[in-house]
């Protein structure tokens, strides 16, 4: 292993987590200054939910597809987003392993099974460009940081399923490349839309209280006059 592989495996990767752990304590100190809005309007609704009915419901949101239309209608898409979200905790996992846990990538049934969420996510990555530039609502509503940030990880998800094999016997430039993409990846995701999960928490939370004390959520599943009996 060549000097420059041993620095980004291990320097260059903990450099990028300190300064992405650093901008995160930052912005979740700065978001905790700001309490959730008060509520100026009445209770409302049949009184079978609250606020805190509401937060829990809001919640788990993102793991009850039954619950929101977009996914009952369209279930393929809900299956993209959980094997592209699996695919990022996959190629993330992987940085780690190949430094400090090699000895599981000998295991052809582990390699198999990053390659085949990485390689999903980066087929899943590709239809997902070529659906922000050829639908013209997608591509109205899109900023350069959008494009960049999907083409970024589609090209990280590639290089990921090329290197869980952990093999340089044919050279170093596809670890390598792995590596640099991972370490820009992880300091440039803070700075980035793609940190959108960052936010859930807060949001799904003075959502669902909000909601919960207007009554909405979580939602029924029957008419209000049957709720009243």
């Amino acid at each position: 292993m060549s000097t420059l592989l041993h620095f980004s495996e291990h320097t260059l990767q903990e450099i990028a987590l300190v300064i992405m752990a650093t901008v995160y304590f930052l912005r979740i100190r700065w978001f905790l200054k700001w309490p959730l809005a008060k509520e100026r309007q009445p209770a409302t609704g049949l009184g079978d939910t609250n606020p805190k009915m509401g937060e829990k419901y809001s919640l788990k949101n993102v793991i009850s597809p039954w619950e929101m239309e977009s996914s009952r209608s369209k279930p393929g898409m809900y299956i993209q987003f959980v094997l592209f979200h699996l695919g990022v905790v996959a190629a993330i996992g992987l940085s780690f392993i190949i430094p400090y846990g090699p000895g599981l990538l000998k295991s052809a049934a582990v390699v198999k099974i990053i390659q085949f969420l990485v390689g999903a996510a980066c087929i899943i990555g590709v239809m997902r460009i070529i659906r922000r530039v050829s639908n013209q609502y997608i591509r109205a509503i899109s900023s350069p940081d959008d494009h960049f940030s999907l083409v970024l990880l589609t090209v990280w998800f590639a290089f990921a399923f090329m290197a869980a094999p952990n093999n340089i016997s044919g050279g170093e430039g596809i670890m390598l490349t792995y590596f640099l993409l991972t370490a820009f990846f992880l300091m440039y995701v803070p700075f980035s839309k793609i940190s959108h999960y960052l936010y859930y928490p807060f949001t799904r939370t003075y959502l669902g209280r909000h909601l919960g004390r207007r009554g909405v959520y979580p939602i029924r599943r029957k008419p209000a006059y049957e709720v009243s009996k």
